[in-house]
């Protein structure tokens, strides 16, 4: 008979297990002795929490965390799968102290028996101080809290935006410190959550809508904060989202989270630090004044400059005015000048209008000379003239084409076959080949012929050719 003990990693709990025998043998297979092992140790230890410090630290392409977690005197493998290690603030490394929930497991095929992480957080300064110090690493890595990239904060910041719970403290200390200044500032509220899971989703969608909006409402300044808390409340200020969000803000920010101690992310990233929200308020109003200040020393250095000016002026005026004649008596020659100067005007406007009128009247008679209506009438008269004859012309032509067309209607008349047909000569054809009979001797008897007449035709049968030149003869 065989026992194993089992103890826990502080040797406090011992738990004894006699094996059963898997045949009446009594001998085990190594798979069921690793199953009843398993069996064992899942049941009695489903949870626990062990500390100690990482080793071996690696990360496959699954995304699952293996390592070996140690102390001074001993090792347990152990494993974070993928779908709880995300969920991680902080990136584990090798030597880091950490405390893990973890269930117990046996691995059957290597007999290997391991931890199988649920909840991991480290040692010392904690999971979220850890978180923030990697987020600030990061950060600072990529220049989000270089001075140079920080945008100046206004003179006069007389139009304030302030994102922040419209419930809380903050906002109330604002409006207080804002409204006993004597001076008008202007606040718009962007009311949002500033803890739990969805305020770092409001804080940076009210900070993306406040980029949006700032040509519309010019704000000189954005205030983003909330009033103290444990650093669990003030974390969606420690938000990676928050920071950058307050990074790309087109409107000089000053961020005013907590106490004097507290110091969030968006502190480094903002274009200003405030302790408090009422800080940043009176940041607000002591801007104000100092440019009251300045605005009246400026008014009053201008003014002491003015008189100093306007009393060098005087002086030179006194002197001018002794170097310059009387008004009197300079109106008085003035008026004398203007005399000569209307006098000579005259005159010589008259003599102007003399001339104009002389070459006016010279214009006149030329133009009467000129007259068109005489050379109108006498170009009538050549346009009617020239008409008549282009008429008689006309005339002659068509009387001579007359003439032409007659003596040609007479000669073609002439010509006319059928006006000698007319005078009764006939035309014979032969009916055969349609030629022209012009000799008796183209004719043989019974051959038939065709006689056209001036009015018809006559078919006929030749019975004997004659000739009469040889029967006159005869």
């Amino acid at each position: 008979m065989r026992w194993i003990q089992n103890c826990s990693d502080n040797g406090r709990n011992a738990y004894m297990l006699r094996l059963q025998r898997d045949d009446e043998s009594g001998i085990l297979t190594v798979s069921g002795l690793n199953s009843q092992i398993k069996a064992l140790l899942e049941n009695k230890f489903p949870f626990v929490w062990v500390k100690g410090e990482i080793s071996n630290f690696r990360v496959p392409a699954s995304g699952h965390y293996y390592f070996t977690l140690k102390d001074s005197g001993s090792q347990i493998n152990a494993v974070f799968f993928r779908a709880q290690n995300r969920y991680l603030r902080f990136v584990p490394e090798s030597g880091m102290q950490v405390l893990c929930q973890a269930r117990l497991s046996v691995y059957e095929p290597r007999g290997d028996y391991q931890l199988i992480v649920e909840v991991l957080e480290p040692l010392g300064a904690g999971q979220l101080q850890l978180a923030f110090e990697n987020l600030k690493k990061k950060l600072d890595q990529e220049g989000l809290f270089e001075p140079a990239r920080k945008k100046a904060l206004p003179l006069c910041p007389l139009n304030v935006c302030v994102v922040t719970s419209s419930s809380g403290a903050a906002l109330r200390d604002i409006l207080k410190v804002l409204e006993a200044s004597p001076y008008p500032v202007g606040v718009t509220i962007l009311p949002v959550a500033v803890q739990g899971g969805e305020a770092k989703f409001e804080i940076t969608e009210a900070l993306r809508v406040a980029g949006m909006l700032y040509d519309r409402y010019a704000w000189d300044v954005l205030i983003v904060g909330r009033g103290g808390g444990s650093i669990e409340d003030l974390w969606a200020f420690n938000e990676e989202i928050v920071a950058r969000a307050i990074g790309a803000c087109s409107i000089p920010t000053i961020c005013a989270v907590g106490h004097e101690i507290d110091f969030t992310i968006a502190d480094m990233v903002a274009d200003m630090r405030a302790p408090t929200p009422t800080a940043a308020a009176e940041w607000v109003v002591r801007r104000l004044e100092e440019f009251d200040r300045e605005l009246s020393a400026s008014r009053d250095r201008l003014i002491k400059v003015l008189r100093t000016r306007l009393d060098s002026l005087g002086v030179r005026l006194k002197l001018l005015e002794g170097r310059i004649t009387h008004p009197l008596n300079r109106l008085a020659n003035l008026r004398l000048t203007l005399d000569d100067r209307l006098q000579r005007l005259n005159l010589s406007l008259g003599r102007r209008l003399e001339k104009e009128r002389s070459t006016y009247e010279h214009l006149l008679s030329r133009l009467i000379y000129q007259n068109p209506d005489e050379r109108i009438r006498k170009s009538r008269e050549h346009i009617g003239s020239l008409a008549k004859e282009l008429s008689l012309y006309y005339r002659r032509i068509v009387d001579g084409c007359r003439l032409n067309l007659q003596n040609s209607l007479s000669r073609l008349e002439t010509l006319n076959p059928l006006s000698v047909l007319l005078r009764g000569y006939s035309i014979t054809y032969r009916l055969a080949d349609g030629k022209v009979i012009r000799s008796f001797k183209q004719a043989n008897p019974g051959e038939r012929v065709m006689v056209r007449l001036a009015e018809g035709r006559l078919e006929c049968v030749v019975e004997r050719p004659h000739n009469d030149r040889t029967e006159k003869e005869g």
